[in-house]
């Protein structure tokens, strides 16, 4: 049982059903039997919009994307299109927060560089850190994090948990 305002940690041993328990809450996948709850409703009686906007996920590395459009674009992937000012003060004020400050300011077009297969090539740690600035702009309800936080540097890590614990209303954290 997950409550509003939990902090919750999943560990265990490769193999051993994270992932999955991710993808169910996620919604990326459906349970073939049982019941999963999400804000006190069957997961199968929530429409799949809503179910997206209660909660943001940030899949393991290998599942996650960096589109070949601007860095603002694949950041503000759950809002409206274009995005407001505020909105890009938003996503400016969290890259700056988890540490992406120095990446924008040498980007010529900042927020608005594009990035990805033929853009501005980002590093294993900025690839990263803009899919955990996506999850926590999703503003969602519960915010699902999938080995986010594996391969980050001491300070690198207290950084974003620290952006992590202030943006997050209801926080899984899933690791081995």
């Amino acid at each position: 049982v997950l409550h509003a305002g939990d902090r919750v940690l999943v560990e265990g041993p490769s193999g051993g059903g994270k992932t999955t328990l991710a993808s169910l809450l996620s919604g990326a996948r459906r349970p073939s039997a049982g019941s999963l709850r999400v804000l006190g409703l069957d997961q199968h009686t929530i429409e799949t919009d809503d179910l997206r906007r209660a909660v943001a996920s940030a899949p393991q590395f290998y599942r996650n994307h960096v589109f070949a459009e601007s860095l603002a674009f694949t950041l503000l992937l759950s809002r409206p299109w274009p995005p407001t000012q505020a909105a890009l003060v938003e996503a400016r004020e969290v890259c700056e927060a988890v540490g992406l400050g120095p990446l924008l300011s040498r980007m010529p077009a900042g927020l608005y560089q594009h990035v990805g297969e033929t853009g501005w090539q980002l590093s294993h740690g900025e690839k990263s850190r803009v899919y955990l600035a996506r999850t926590l702009l999703q503003r969602a309800e519960i915010v699902l994090l999938d080995e986010t936080f594996g391969a980050r540097d001491p300070d690198t890590l207290f950084r974003c948990m620290s952006v992590v614990e202030k943006r997050a209303r209801t926080l899984v954290v899933i690791t081995h």
